[in-house]
């Protein structure tokens, strides 16, 4: 694992709490459904070096609160992260989104593009699996199996097959971090969100990631969004699942870079 040696500071923004560490231009990090913002510490502890790292974890994810008096769905969840950008006084970032992450970046993007000098879509879809796919199939499991062997589950088939065991056995640990509540609202939402008919409208330069052998999320949804985006590029990962920032960091992480270093930040 990965133990970050920059210094982080951690802020309570509503009931989000996110992760700040390093300085320059800013890179909003968001995760994916169960996931937490721990799965972007190979890039937390690459980019801190040049760029001001903004790792966010999602109300009711990871060390987040998860009141029930407020709702898990993903236009929440954008409103969570403008409120981040908004308290934290940022005026344009890179914003990086991980699977639901992705799909909540791209629905930011659509309502404050005026934010963004660039947009990351990691191994996510522009619209829902279902009903046949991975979200209906995952309340399906939860019903049959029990939350915590469903999610785990989940997290186990989004790795490749040369996936670490200790890789495995820490996401395992990550994604029972959700209460169940919040994971089923965040997974009917994200069955019901469709941007296809949207994605021309994100007018900034978008870099699209997608692990090789990601069953998830397959190559093919990344395809849809490169096609739909006019300014975008699709970097493939080698060795990779839905993972792929964990996965393969190296390949990631130069792939990052290299978007980046073209915007000229």
């Amino acid at each position: 694992m990965t133990i970050l040696t920059m210094p982080v500071q951690d802020v309570m923004i509503g009931d989000t709490l996110v992760r700040v560490s390093g300085e320059g231009f800013p890179l909003v990090f968001v995760h994916g459904f169960t996931t937490t913002s721990e799965f972007w510490r190979e890039q937390a502890e690459e980019f801190s070096k040049g760029y001001r790292v903004i790792r966010v974890n999602l109300p009711g994810h990871g060390a987040s609160p998860a009141p029930t008096s407020r709702s898990y769905c993903l236009n929440d969840f954008v409103e969570d992260v403008a409120r981040v950008f908004r308290e934290l006084n940022i005026e344009k970032a890179v914003l990086i989104g991980l699977s639901m992450g992705g799909i909540i970046a791209q629905k930011f993007a659509l309502r404050y593009l005026h934010l963004l000098k660039g947009l990351v879509l990691v191994d996510t879809t522009s619209h829902g699996v279902g009903p046949e796919g991975t979200d209906d199939a995952f309340l399906a499991n939860v019903n049959k199996l029990g939350f915590r062997k469903a999610v785990q589950d989940l997290s186990d088939i989004s790795f490749s097959s040369s996936a670490s065991p200790a890789l495995l056995a820490w996401a395992r640990e990550e994604v029972i971090k959700t209460p169940e509540f919040v994971a089923k609202a965040a997974i009917r939402s994200i069955n019901d969100s469709d941007t296809r008919d949207s994605l021309s409208q994100i007018k900034v330069p978008t870099l699209v990631i997608a692990g090789e052998e990601d069953v998830v999320t397959p190559p093919s949804e990344s395809e849809i969004l490169v096609k739909g985006i006019s300014q975008s590029s699709l970097a493939l990962i080698p060795g990779a699942g839905h993972f792929a920032l964990l996965e393969n960091p190296v390949v990631f992480n130069r792939a990052l870079s290299r978007f980046l270093d073209g915007l000229s930040l």
